[in-house]
């Protein structure tokens, strides 16, 4: 089933908002341990990821170039931009009454769950590939993150599990049914170079996470579409290599 890895995503950020809601604030020193561990576990799943090519050279080009277009359009500066005006619009903080913390909660949990390079590769790996791995990770950060969230913000942020589940709902579905238009082999290929390349970005996340890092992850996403052109025109040229090469 295409939707699995978005659905268990969406239950574990359930799960996590209304355990988190009952424990209260979660003391800094059991975040931070397990938030590295969440973050070597990432890394592990990124190197796996990056093991699938088999023309590391379109990997390079893909993510040097994509982060290059990220940074001339600035994706990560637009995406906080988005997140501080989401948050101008909230309204009350939590405190003053519950509609408040309500808004506040729904809002912080939208922008950490939605945004990021994990949302767009792991729908696109269930859609491609039926593959939920990622997805499931992520699940799992989302998770943890919401006990946290929900244990200072509320329960508001339980409903942020609704535009998580709508936006890797529909780059899935889109993903699955633009794989019905593409030559198998092309489209083989494609799969190959993008889940290295996205491989490449999971890493980035675990590095961040355990703080040796603080990677733009979000302006190396125009990779994927980097891979998407690159592999189209060695197809397209009859340049692709033959499979084993």
């Amino acid at each position: 089933m295409a939707l699995f890895g978005t659905l268990v995503n969406v239950l574990l950020i359930i799960i996590g908002s209304v355990i988190g809601r009952f424990l209260g604030r979660i003391p800094e020193r059991i975040r931070e341990t397990v938030t590295y561990a969440i973050g070597l576990a990432v890394m592990v799943i990124g190197i796996q990821m990056s093991f699938a090519t088999s023309q590391i050279i379109i990997v390079i080009i893909s993510i040097v170039v994509g982060a290059a277009i990220g940074e001339w359009l600035d994706l990560d500066g637009q995406l906080n931009r988005l997140g501080r005006w989401m948050e101008s619009k909230a309204g009350k903080t939590p405190g003053e009454d519950g509609q408040g913390g309500i808004a506040q909660g729904f809002v912080t949990g939208t922008l950490i769950f939605v945004i990021g390079s994990m949302a767009v590769i792991g729908a696109i790996d269930s859609g491609l590939r039926n593959d939920h791995d990622v997805l499931i990770a992520k699940g799992i950060i989302d998770g943890f993150t919401a006990l946290i969230l929900s244990s200072t913000l509320g329960i508001g942020v339980i409903l942020s599990a609704v535009p998580v589940f709508l936006y890797q709902g529909a780059i899935t579905m889109l993903s699955s049914v633009i794989s019905r238009f593409i030559p198998d082999d092309m489209l083989q290929f494609f799969i190959e170079e993008m889940t290295a390349t996205g491989g490449l970005m999971i890493i980035a996340i675990g590095l961040n996470l355990i703080g040796l890092t603080k990677i733009r992850v979000a302006n190396l996403i125009p990779g994927i579409l980097v891979v998407a052109l690159v592999t189209g025109l060695l197809y397209g040229f009859g340049l692709m290599p033959a499979a084993g090469e």
